[in-house]
């Protein structure tokens, strides 16, 4: 037990207590509970002689740096305690408690408070746990309300909830949010959707937070397994955890009625996980679980919360699948490495090294477990980005063919695992150039995973490029709904509408990636190949100076150079797309001789491409800047032998 007290943060937090008279023995529990946490409490009962009460009070819950509010069924009516709690959210310092099942009184039903009233009294508990983190984020645990004039930079729930969760998320603000929206547009929210919120570390060594991060992801995709369940995916997720937003405003954001949070505190061999799941319209709790279990249990308690979560929205779970058939291991040693490596592979920073890790990390998770079907996946997804991404050219075809055979390993002992036949289906596809044998595991990753939007939305970007538009669409679409705030899927989905020549929504859509993701690459260079076929060439050439990725930014250069007709410019901008990066853009130097008309020059850039296995290719057949090459001989039999059907 004295291990767990160190596991909070150290705060010496100035903490003002506000409670209703009548529950004073009650709050003093709470008072020295707070107080063994480290906090410095303050309650009205050490007011100094001699000085006018309601001024010291006052100055004290200004002094302090959160305000704890106690609601019961005595203080909800306390005109004092009202008093103290509308200061204290107007100071940005709001941490409602209850230890009674009580709901807040007006104007505080939309702040979420933390349910103390099955609390054992103990310091040590996980409800003290989330209080002393919200208590340490410095603020409240409820939305912070915009005074006129400007926004407060206040933090809240969430950011207090997940302080030191430490997530790589895409940026979204409030702009964007109603870029992509509008005030109170879409449809209405069905009972049966919720959002896995990222579980926070409340473990005293801060490097377990892969570990708290992977549970929640774990968690995540067991409930995308139950098909009556629609849950946002994690970047959508991930994308609001650090926000400042209350539980209104998130479940609109995400399209859901529930939210799942929980923290993770790991000590040794033994396990704490908290879960809570939430009403997203009004931040009250509908269930809570904790789980202090050995590190074994832990592949229960994701399990088990799943089937809570669905019991308690209603829904019919037709037995629990078994871990084979989901990719999963019994194996602690193993699941601690997956989680590790998965956490590297999904952080969205680093350089080579991070996936060097992270491959490392596959490797002692399969070695551990030679049966565990998701390292085998992620670590085969690792092998294609580390490919494609930092290998010098005689190391690529080991790399890729490493990862084919990773990929098959995955689908022989999970083939009803979505994610592993996703993979199989990008290692053939970018890995080895083959079109043909991508389309049997996509279609049935899409299939396996109507739940998992990463899964539909590499499905959908596959249907677009082999000129599926529609079913593209409805893959993509679906993947839009689960994941509404990833930028990766409003792009894929521009892609899809350029495949179909429907360049108004492809622009619209790439807009609305780039206003949850302004730096982002290919956006930019995408909404100037549509501007470009629509004769907007102006405009185009500066969407294409916008663009970061600097193959993209000169491929597109030259090509509406040309159509400008500053034949310097077209010149300049091809010489540098080929001395900077050569044969690493065989297929874009193919489509500027395309677009200039240089028929001979262009298939022949397209047959070194295909000999440098350039994965530029995987564009060909629906790319409208090689539409003058379509009926030569040559482009035919190239589309052939890229299994184009």
């Amino acid at each position: 037990m004295g291990q767990d007290s160190q596991d909070s943060p150290t705060p010496s937090r100035r903490v003002f207590v506000s409670y209703a008279r009548v529950d004073k023995a009650r709050v003093d529990v709470l008072v020295k509970a707070l107080e063994a946490r480290g906090c410095s409490v303050w309650i009205d009962g050490r007011l100094t002689g001699g000085r006018e009460f309601a001024q010291e009070i006052e100055a004290e819950l200004r002094a302090a740096d959160a305000v704890v509010v106690v609601w019961t069924e005595t203080s909800i009516t306390s005109g004092w305690v009202r008093d103290e709690a509308d200061l204290a959210r107007d100071l940005g310092r709001l941490v409602p408690v209850r230890l009674d099942n009580v709901k807040p009184p007006l104007g505080f039903g939309q702040y979420h408070t933390l349910n103390l009233a099955h609390w054992d009294g103990t310091p040590n508990a996980a409800d003290i746990d989330h209080l002393v983190h919200a208590i340490a984020g410095t603020g409240g645990v409820g939305p912070t309300p915009v005074p006129k004039g400007g926004a407060s930079g206040a933090p809240n729930r969430r950011t207090l909830i997940l302080a030191g969760a430490g997530l790589a998320a895409p940026v979204v603000g409030g702009a964007a949010w109603w870029f992509l929206k509008g005030p109170g547009s879409g449809p209405a929210v069905s009972a049966h959707t919720v959002a896995v919120l990222p579980f926070v570390n409340l473990s005293s060594d801060q490097g377990q937070e892969y570990f708290a991060a992977g549970l929640s992801e774990e968690v995540r995709a067991a409930l995308a397994r139950i098909d009556s369940l629609q849950v946002a995916a994690r970047t959508s997720s991930a994308a609001v955890a650090n926000s400042k937003d209350d539980s209104v405003a998130i479940g609109r954001k995400l399209g859901v009625a529930y939210l799942l949070e929980g923290s993770v505190r790991r000590s040794g061999a033994t396990l704490r996980v908290n879960a809570q799941l939430a009403e997203a319209s009004t931040g009250f709790e509908k269930w809570s679980q904790t789980y202090d279990r050995p590190m074994t249990y832990v592949f229960a308690i994701q399990t088990e919360i799943a089937q809570l979560v669905a019991g308690a929205l209603q829904v019919k779970v037709m037995g629990t699948p078994a871990l084979s058939a989901t990719g999963g291991t019994t194996n602690p040693a193993a699941y601690d490495s997956y989680l590790r490596g998965r956490r590297a592979l999904t952080a969205l920073t680093g350089g080579e090294a991070v996936y060097r890790q992270a491959l490392a990390d596959f490797d002692t998770a399969v070695a551990a477990d030679p049966k565990f079907a998701a390292a085998y996946a992620l670590r085969a997804r690792t092998l294609i980005a580390i490919a494609g991404q930092f290998a010098k050219a005689p190391d690529i075809p080991g790399l890729t063919a490493d990862a084919v055979a990773s990929a098959e390993k995955a689908v022989a002992l999970a083939p009803n695992m979505a994610v592993a036949q996703s993979v199989l289906a990008l290692t053939r596809l970018y890995g080895n150039l083959d079109v043909r044998g991508a389309k049997a595991p996509f279609e049935r990753s899409r299939d396996l995973g109507q739940g998992d939007a990463d899964v539909l939305a590499r499905y959908g970007l596959y249907a677009a490029r082999t000129g599926q538009v529609a079913a593209a669409l409805a893959a993509l679409q679906r993947a839009a709904v689960l994941d509404p705030l990833n930028p990766g899927v409003q792009s894929s989905l521009g892609a899809a509408f350029y495949v179909a020549r429907r360049y108004p929504d492809a622009i619209a859509s790439d807009r609305r990636a780039l206003a949850l993701s302004p730096q982002m690459n290919l956006a930019h260079a995408d909404i100037g190949n549509c501007l470009l076929q629509l004769g907007r060439l102006g405009e185009a050439r500066t969407e294409y100076l916008a663009e970061p990725s600097e193959m993209m930014r000169l491929t597109g250069l030259a090509i509406v150079a040309h159509k400008l007709g500053d034949a310097l410019a077209a010149k300049t901008a091809y010489r540098s797309l080929v001395e900077h990066l050569g044969d690493s853009a065989l297929y874009q130097q193919a489509q500027v001789l395309a677009a200039r008309g240089d028929k001979a020059g262009a298939l022949a850039g397209l047959a070194r491409a295909f000999g440098a296995r350039d994965s530029g290719l995987i564009l060909l057949d629906t790319d409208p800047f090689l539409d003058a090459l379509r009926g030569d001989r040559r482009f035919i039999d190239l589309r052939a032998r890229l299994g184009f059907s």
